[in-house]
């Protein structure tokens, strides 16, 4: 039986890594399969050294000069993880800071769940919209349209949603079960 030259069949995307291979000597890949990664050797199959990439520190794609670090003082780097871009310290894993995200919105609606923190607008990883509640993760209350302070005419909740229905505003109990509802103008 004769040997496959695997590299033939190599269709997923690498970029090389400033590393040599502690096994072999050769040149290590950082290798895209799907949605995960990793490293290896270039001399694969010859040689089958792989490990993990480690946390945030997947892609580092621009290091920013012009912004230490606040924990290290470090330079803070333009990172790719498994969640999309993010800002962090480029020393990483000694430092572990992350820049907070921008996106963020102050609602100025208080949560009704827990009655201490606010509700901000935020995004997920998918670009979609959503509203959650500051102290995250000792309160997990969520919605999916904007909140307006001002009670469920029907089961008195603290908070309505707003939404499109039929071409007209209205604003919605988001109470599971309820059926308050109140047109706007």
């Amino acid at each position: 039986m004769s040997k496959i030259d695997h590299s033939l069949f190599d269709t997923h995307s690498h970029e090389r890594v400033d590393e040599a291979c502690p096994q072999c000597g050769q040149a290590l890949v950082m290798r895209h399969v799907g949605k995960s990664s990793f490293i290896g050797c270039s001399g694969y199959p010859g040689c089958d050294y792989t490990r993990p990439v480690k946390g945030h520190e997947s892609a580092v794609l621009k290091v920013l000069d012009e912004a230490p670090c606040p924990q290290c003082g470090a330079p803070l780097a333009v990172k790719q993880g498994r969640y999309g871009m993010f800002i962090g310290c480029s020393a990483f894993p000694a430092c572990h800071y992350i820049a907070e995200d921008q996106d963020e919105k102050d609602t100025g609606t208080p949560c009704p769940s827990c009655g201490e923190g606010e509700l901000l607008e935020r995004v997920n990883r998918f670009g979609k919209t959503f509203y959650a509640c500051d102290r995250y993760p000792k309160c997990k209350y969520v919605l999916n349209d904007p909140p307006v302070q001002e009670p469920c005419p029907v089961c008195g909740w603290a908070v309505m949603v707003r939404r499109s229905q039929k071409g007209r505003e209205v604003l919605r109990c988001p109470v599971k079960g309820c059926e308050g509802q109140k047109s706007l103008p």
